[in-house]
């Protein structure tokens, strides 16, 4: 490969470095907030279950003074049917009594209820906890280790940037113009393009006969007739025998 062939061959691993890292540096907060948006959901997951623990929680401690208040009433009521005056008067304090007592077998059952489901509630909300508590921390890691990763990213690119204006600088102004043409053309740092089995093997145009065999036997630099990169031909390494 010719001096300008180096230079080009340079300039484009340069260029194609930059691009990479370019296109890390711009991933990587999309790749935060991905990870961000899924403890966001945890989270919430999290304050959904908890919700419904304390809404049970509340039910109950509610039920509990109910059966209170219903024990009150009854105490009074014993009381006031000793007083009663007759027979109708007492059966009127016996079924409010009876009501009173209905009221504090159900709630007791919904309270039997309610602690059967606060058990697992409770289960998972202290897991939870534990794992958010754990995925906050890794994404906290995660997030100063891809700010790392950008400033490493960030300060390689300003190096390869200044070795590529070195590289430009002593390139001579036709060839140098000629990368400039060749990647605007294509939107792209691939302004080389390796000949393999005689076909370019960007654009996998094959080349003419005559091409190809120029292409092997000449120095100077040569096009691809399809898409305009410039060609080079590595030959077959020799295989020594011993």
């Amino acid at each position: 490969m010719n001096v300008a062939l180096e230079q080009v061959s340079k300039l484009q691993n340069l260029d194609l470095r930059i691009l990479e890292l370019k296109r890390e540096v711009a991933q990587l907060p999309k790749q935060i907030a991905e990870i961000e948006k899924q403890l966001e959901a945890h989270a919430k997951k999290l304050d959904t279950e908890k919700g419904v623990l304390t809404a049970n929680q509340r039910e109950r401690r509610q039920k509990e003074l109910d059966i209170q208040t219903a024990q009150q009433k009854i105490s009074k009521l014993k009381d006031q049917m000793l007083l009663a005056k007759n027979n109708e008067q007492y059966r009127a304090f016996q079924h409010e009594i009876d009501y009173a007592q209905n009221e504090i077998s159900s709630a007791e059952t919904r309270i039997l209820e309610l602690m059967e489901e606060s058990e697992p509630l409770e289960k998972n909300v202290k897991a939870a906890d534990v794992a958010l508590a754990a995925e906050r921390k890794q994404v906290e890691a995660q997030k100063a280790q891809a700010k790392e990763q950008t400033t490493a990213d960030e300060k390689e690119i300003s190096e390869r940037a200044g070795e590529m204006r070195k590289l430009l600088a002593e390139m001579p102004a036709p060839l140098k113009q000629t990368c400039e043409r060749i990647r605007k053309k294509h939107n792209s740092p691939l302004v080389m393009a390796e000949v393999v089995d005689g076909r370019c093997t960007v654009c996998r145009i094959a080349l003419r006969p005559q091409h190809y065999q120029d292409l092997k036997v000449r120095d100077d630099i040569q096009y691809c007739e399809s898409c305009g990169r410039i060609m080079f031909y590595k030959p077959p390494t020799q295989v020594v025998m011993s």
